[in-house]
């Protein structure tokens, strides 16, 4: 079923050179395996997300983050392909709004936070408002650490709420970036996904992993700690993807909620009668 402890321990965020781990590696699951476990899992994630909807009390709030190109939209779209949609979320965050750059940066994040039972999946993270606001000069290092604070307290307020959270980054190499922006040239469908920002993190690759990287040192932890996937096998991705939500679920060790019944079975047979 889902992928063992010691292979998603190998994805924790645990030292400062994360990002020059190999994107490509497999962890000896060739994409075909990779696929076939995939599917088993989905199953059995299926049960669980019924579980989830029907004790009506935890839920599971997923951040993914990653480099242009790294897969973000096909990751959602096929890791929680097969689950009931009545209980999945997803959330995409762009560039804030002037309105939105008014308001405190975490205001949208709050905002679409999951309910009870619910699966939500955040595209782009509060995170954003540190690396990328400090990146282009919207903040100082000042309000940065400010903002990392209040990121780390926003982390314990979701527990506290029982949103149980997953921080995950998409680990894609620079060559493997070109080669998909190269292909979103190539293809018509793709085509319209282009934009003048995807040139200029082209460029800033190594400098924008560098601060990625900083603030998973800040803000990596052992209950919220981030997940750094490979994500050159779009198959291998999928499958980590959704092995931590089935290693949260598991934890959880949901069962089935056995309330008081409002009548009883001998009560059918009297409605039938009656009328």
């Amino acid at each position: 079923m889902r992928l063992s402890d010691a292979i998603l321990q190998q994805c924790h965020y645990q030292h400062a050179s994360a990002l020059n781990l190999d994107p490509n590696r497999d962890f000896g699951l060739p994409m075909h395996k990779a696929d076939a476990r995939l599917e088993d899992l989905r199953k059995w994630l299926d049960r669980q997300q019924q579980l989830l909807w029907a004790n009506n009390g935890p839920a599971i709030l997923v951040w993914l983050q990653g480099p242009d190109c790294s897969g973000k939209d096909g990751a959602i779209r096929n890791s929680l392909r097969g689950l009931n949609p009545q209980g999945i979320r997803v959330s995409d965050f762009q560039k804030p709004t002037e309105q939105q750059r008014s308001e405190h940066f975490l205001k949208r994040y709050r905002e679409q936070l999951p309910t009870a039972g619910m699966i939500t999946v955040f595209n782009r993270t509060p995170y954003e408002g540190l690396v990328s606001d400090l990146a282009d000069g919207d903040i100082d290092s000042n309000q940065a650490a400010e903002r990392l604070q209040q990121l780390l307290a926003f982390e314990e307020q979701l527990a506290e709420q029982n949103i149980h959270l997953i921080k995950i980054y998409l680990h894609i190499s620079k060559s493997e970036q070109k080669k998909r922006l190269q292909q979103r040239f190539i293809n018509p469908e793709k085509r319209w996904k282009i934009s003048a920002a995807d040139l200029i993190g082209h460029q800033n690759f190594e400098q924008i992993q560098e601060n990625w990287n900083q603030a998973f040192a800040q803000s990596s932890s052992l209950s919220h700690p981030w997940h750094i996937l490979p994500s050159h096998n779009k198959a291998l991705r999928n499958l980590l993807i959704c092995s931590l939500i089935a290693k949260k679920l598991e934890a959880l060790d949901l069962q089935w909620p056995q309330p008081a019944l409002p009548f009883a079975i001998e009560d059918l047979d009297l409605a039938c009668s009656s009328s």
